[in-house]
């Protein structure tokens, strides 16, 4: 079995020794035997040629294509394996679960190359970065008698779901999706799509699509809902809590809420209806602007000099929240995590992105619940851009008080 680290990078010649480039990247038909069509090579002056593996002679240390070569292009029902396997989360159906794709393994059979399946273990991430070098690896592996294997799942094991340009394809019984938990179909789904993750609600039994929608961030929910009929987002709103149904709704535009509402079954109906009229008596006057707001790109070490700079006269300070260049919300870290964090460490690789957050609409009551739900302190307050307006906390909620 071969895999794609092993000849990756390698230099690519014709059968006369003229240098071509080196190997970037190779081209697959979509199909349960997916054949590897093409190859990708890049030149010494930096452009991208696309060759036809019929062209490829032989593999070895490395690559031999013949003299008489033609330049080709990607067609409709082919992909790129760097750009649309590597390093992708896919479902695993036979582990039920969301795996990361570290290498590609490929077959070598009657002179054609496939995709047998991928790897998904530690060894084939070693095996990709190279952190030893060819053989010396495994000679320091057995040298220490350490025992490391391959952890390959095989094609037919697999849900593709990025592969297919918005065609979801299973390759097993629909059933085994509904044994995957909804949080990680949720962080899966959050990394595509409307469009995709619309697909691919439709193979979930509602319930179960529900409960992955509820899991999702708010912004992802809204984006969804206002691409749903209203039929179809009534129905799925039937299936979620009514604290977190009546938060989706209240990002809604006035017609589309009143659309939606009237399609609700009557218990459902009174209970958002109730939520709705408790959400008149605004928070706006509760929150606070002493919060502090960093870039994705920020390293834990530029964080923590605008703490020390940024927040002198605050109170307290508990979590940091992380924009985009657009300034929208797309994270949210605790000290604690930050401090656990190498300092060049960059905010976006440990950051949380799925931010429970709320709106000036939002009732009182279910600030509170979701506090008391996830376990949080604060909240972040954000407004129809995303943009975090400031912070809603415990204290201010008299929650103490209460209790």
């Amino acid at each position: 079995m071969l895999y794609f680290s092993e000849i990756a990078g390698k230099k690519v010649y014709t059968e006369d020794k003229i240098i071509i480039g080196k190997l970037e990247d190779l081209i697959f038909l979509i199909s349960d035997n997916p054949i590897v069509s093409k190859i990708v090579i890049r030149n010494n002056t930096g452009q991208k040629l696309i060759i036809a593996v019929d062209y490829l002679q032989k593999i070895n240390n490395s690559l031999t294509i013949e003299k008489e070569f033609l330049s080709t292009y990607l067609e409709e029902n082919e992909l790129f394996l760097v750009k649309n396997l590597l390093d992708k989360q896919i479902i695993d159906l036979k582990g039920n679960k969301i795996v990361r794709v570290n290498d590609v393994a490929l077959n070598e059979d009657r002179e054609k190359l496939s995709i047998a399946g991928v790897d998904i273990g530690i060894l084939g991430l070693m095996r990709r970065i190279r952190i030893f070098g060819g053989d010396n690896f495994y000679k320091l592996i057995r040298l220490f008698n350490i025992k490391i294997t391959s952890q390959f799942l095989s094609w037919s094991d697999i849900q593709p779901l990025e592969l297919i340009r918005g065609q979801v394809r299973l390759k097993k019984k629909e059933e085994k999706l509904e044994k995957v938990r909804p949080e990680d179909l949720a962080d899966y789904l959050e990394k595509t799509n409307v469009i995709n993750a619309r697909k691919f609600l439709k193979i979930l039994e509602t319930e179960k699509a529900a409960e992955v929608i509820s899991n999702l961030n708010i912004n992802y929910q809204t984006s969804l809902f206002k691409s749903f009929r209203a039929e179809k987002a009534a129905k799925f709103l039937s299936f979620i809590d009514p604290d977190e149904a009546v938060d989706v709704i209240l990002t809604l535009s006035k017609k589309r809420q009143e659309e939606i509402i009237k399609l609700l079954d009557p218990e459902t109906k009174t209970k958002i209806l109730h939520l709705l009229e408790l959400s008149k008596n605004p928070i706006g006057s509760m929150i606070t602007s002493e919060f502090l707001v960093v870039s994705a790109e920020d390293s834990a070490r530029q964080t923590i000099s605008q703490i020390r700079s940024k927040t002198i006269d605050f109170s307290a300070l508990d979590y940091i929240y992380v924009v985009n260049k657009a300034g929208e919300l797309v994270g949210v870290f605790s000290l604690h995590i930050l401090f656990m964090q190498d300092l060049d460490t960059p905010v976006y690789k440990f950051m949380t992105q799925n931010v429970i957050v709320v709106h000036f609409t939002t009732p009182k009551e279910i600030v509170i619940k979701k506090m008391l739900k996830y376990k949080l302190y604060a909240l972040p307050v954000i407004d129809e851009q995303k943009h975090i307006e400031g912070v809603i906390t415990l204290d201010d909620l008299d929650l103490y008080n209460r209790l």
